[in-house]
């Protein structure tokens, strides 16, 4: 099964990755996509660090992430920098996407 999370604000940490790591624990594959104020997670390495777990694929939006100030250069270049295309690929690729 591939998981799909769109993560649109900063809140949920926590539950972003608990949700990776289970779902990567039962074997599930993970698709994160990050915009509007969920962007500011980026600088948190808790949060870009889920790239390098084998079964997850992340991208932004460069948009959003202007849009919220942050600071791109130190993202981990195995996160996409992208645009809603990679939000709608995301979504048709995922069974079930969960918004937080």
């Amino acid at each position: 099964m591939k998981i799909g999370l769109l993560v649109n604000t900063d809140n949920n940490l926590k539950d972003i990755i608990g949700i990776t790591k289970e779902a990567l624990s039962r074997g599930h594959e993970v698709s994160i996509f990050t915009m509007d104020s969920g962007t500011r997670l980026l600088e948190n390495g808790e949060y870009s660090g889920l790239c390098r777990l084998e079964g997850v694929k992340m991208a932004f939006c460069s948009h959003s992430a202007g849009k919220e100030g942050v600071g791109t250069s130190l993202v981990p270049r195995h996160i996409t920098c992208g645009s809603q295309f990679d939000n709608a690929l995301m979504s048709n690729e995922s069974d079930v996407v969960i918004v937080l």
